[in-house]
Order: C-alpha cells, then sequence, then structure tokens
C-alpha cells in the first residue's frame, strides 16, 4: 500500500467524523443550521463518493456525487428565497 492510498483511506476517515458532526449540526433547533448542517453532510458524502471512484474505479460514483452537489445548491438556494419571501409578508 503506497501512501497516495493511505491517505485516501485517513481522508474516509475524517469524512465519516465530519459526517457524524454534520448530522448532529442539522438536529439544532433553528431551520439554518439544519440547512447548513445538511449542506455540509452533502459535501462529506460526495467527497467520498469521489473517493470511492478513483480507489475502486467505479466510473458512476463522480456523477452520483456531482448531482448530489448540484441538487444541494439548487435546494439551499430555493429554500432561502422561500424564507426570504416568508420575512418579507
Amino acid at each position: 500500500m503506497n501512501l497516495f492510498v493511505f491517505s485516501q483511506y485517513v481522508l474516509m476517515a475524517a469524512l465519516a467524523i465530519f459526517a457524524v458532526a454534520t448530522i448532529r449540526i442539522v438536529t439544532r433547533k433553528t431551520i439554518a443550521m439544519g440547512l447548513v448542517g445538511l449542506s455540509g453532510f452533502t459535501i462529506a458524502v460526495a467527497t467520498f463518493l469521489i473517493l470511492l471512484q478513483n480507489l475502486y474505479g467505479i466510473a458512476f460514483c463522480r456523477d452520483i456525487a456531482m448531482a448530489l452537489l448540484i441538487m444541494d445548491m439548487v435546494g439551499t438556494i430555493a429554500f432561502a428565497r422561500v424564507l426570504r419571501g416568508y420575512a418579507r409578508g
């Protein structure tokens, strides 16, 4: 096992810890903190999928990761617009 593969496994372990921390952030009382935690969790899962693609050569993991990131970005923008609309009215 060379250093590059070992560092990818260490990054996977760090992402697992980060995912647990973001799940804890999601369970906070405010909606904004839940949205931030969910966005962080999505980034952790997408990075994990990219690592799986690099380690094991699973080609569709990159596509799933890109779709997750795009849906996360669109969902965050849409939810922010809805919250801004409720604040005005």
